[in-house]
């Protein structure tokens, strides 16, 4: 019996679809329960998907869980994914975690999605009292929500990390990572709560995003590159920023970062570009484009810091041997909480260069805001205040 082609066709696709659908691999079936402890269920859930040679979906249904530190480790066989609907709690007391610098640990693995409605409650209150590292710079810091490390191929979506000890999410030496419909949200007052901070890794998007926390919506640390933060919609924190550089050793360049489509509001600053003055590292941050913002109610809407002392814990002697080129700041518009809507502090001894301002209509008290710039003559394009000199403003 001859089989028409189109026959033959939609047997392949039937085939192929029922042969990459993933098998489910509830908690339940290794005891995790709501209103119970899941740390080794969800251990031992993992290294079931991690072994087997197709696509798995661990499942943690609705309900509410205790959970203690996981450390769930690759390289797998096959793509996992890990659907969360119910919500998970971390021990509200920082020390329960054993000095973990991470509550959920991912790493060495590719292909990975994390899914669902699910909410990862890092119960972080008490570690924001102990909390000292504005005074104490050998402070102890409680552990971040997420750490993700070494992976390829990656899916956030959905999820949202609430109220963590300390960073929300640690993005480090990935490849491919995408951050979809995330949520992190912590109080305003809450100590170091960065929404998502990405070091070392290429081709991160962070999109359709809402971030509130107390401290940076998105962070960058070094050696960083092709990353996208779009769609996203930040405050209270302490805004969108870059660095700060020129502290770490062997730090490498931060190249290609796309902010678009963002509304800022009430955060302490917006768009930021940081590093530290009085250091010997030197490194290099080109081709940011910041476009299409909206800031309602911002302090520093627009900052290039190559002055950065938290505190006051360092010295400003020297300047910062960061080189900064290729920045431009379009179409960015809203109120400022600050006369300075635009603040442009380059470093002495290696100046910013290709710096471009286009269509900034900031207001401040409904006047125009101002732009105030030191070693940095940036190109007006369209509608920008032009540069007045300096002061030594504290940011």
């Amino acid at each position: 019996m001859r089989l028409s082609t189109t026959t033959i066709f939609l047997f392949l696709v039937l085939a192929t679809t029922h042969t990459t659908q993933a098998a489910d691999i509830d908690i339940k079936k290794f005891g995790g329960a709501p209103n119970g402890d899941i740390t080794q269920a969800l251990v031992n859930a993992w290294k079931q998907a991690c072994a087997t040679t197709s696509a798995s979906r661990i499942l943690i249904p609705s309900g509410t869980y205790k959970m203690r530190g996981v450390d769930l480790k690759g390289p797998c066989k096959a793509p996992i994914e890990i659907k969360v609907d119910g919500t998970i709690q971390a021990p509200a007391d920082p020390k329960q975690l054993n000095g973990a610098e991470q509550w959920v640990k991912i790493g060495y693995a590719s292909h990975i999605t994390i899914s669902g409605q699910g909410i990862f409650d890092g119960q972080g209150a008490n570690a924001w009292k102990q909390n000292d590292c504005n005074k104490n710079t050998k402070c102890e810091r409680s552990a971040m929500n997420f750490g993700f490390y070494f992976l390829n191929h990656t899916i956030v979506r959905g999820i949202t990390s609430k109220d963590s000890k300390n960073f929300h999410m640690n993005i480090l030496s990935c490849n491919n990572f995408t951050l979809d419909g995330y949520k992190a949200i912590a109080p305003a007052d809450s100590a170091n709560t960065d929404g998502v901070h990405i070091g070392r890794s290429t081709n991160v998007k962070v999109i359709n995003s809402k971030l509130a926390t107390g401290d940076d919506c998105v962070s960058l640390g070094d050696a960083n590159t092709h990353l996208v933060v779009q769609n996203v919609e930040c405050g209270p924190g302490h805004g969108i920023s870059v660095g700060s550089l020129g502290y770490y050793e062997n730090e490498g360049p931060v190249v290609d970062f796309l902010v678009k489509n963002v509304t800022l509001k009430n955060t302490d600053n917006g768009v930021r570009i940081k590093s530290w003055p009085s250091t010997s590292i030197a490194t290099t941050v080109t081709n940011m484009r910041f476009e299409d913002i909206t800031m309602v109610n911002v302090a520093n809407p627009i900052i290039i810091d190559q002055e950065y002392c938290p505190w006051n814990q360092c010295s400003k002697k020297a300047p910062s041997k960061v080189k900064i080129s290729k920045v431009s700041f379009k179409n960015i518009k809203g109120t400022s909480s600050t006369k300075e809507g635009v603040v442009l502090i380059c470093s002495k001894s290696i100046p910013c260069e290709g710096v471009e301002l286009s269509e900034i209509n900031l207001t401040f008290n409904g006047a125009p805001a101002i732009a105030v710039c030191s070693n940095v003559k940036p190109k007006i394009i369209g509608k920008a205040p032009a540069c007045t000199a300096a002061t030594n403003k504290v940011f």
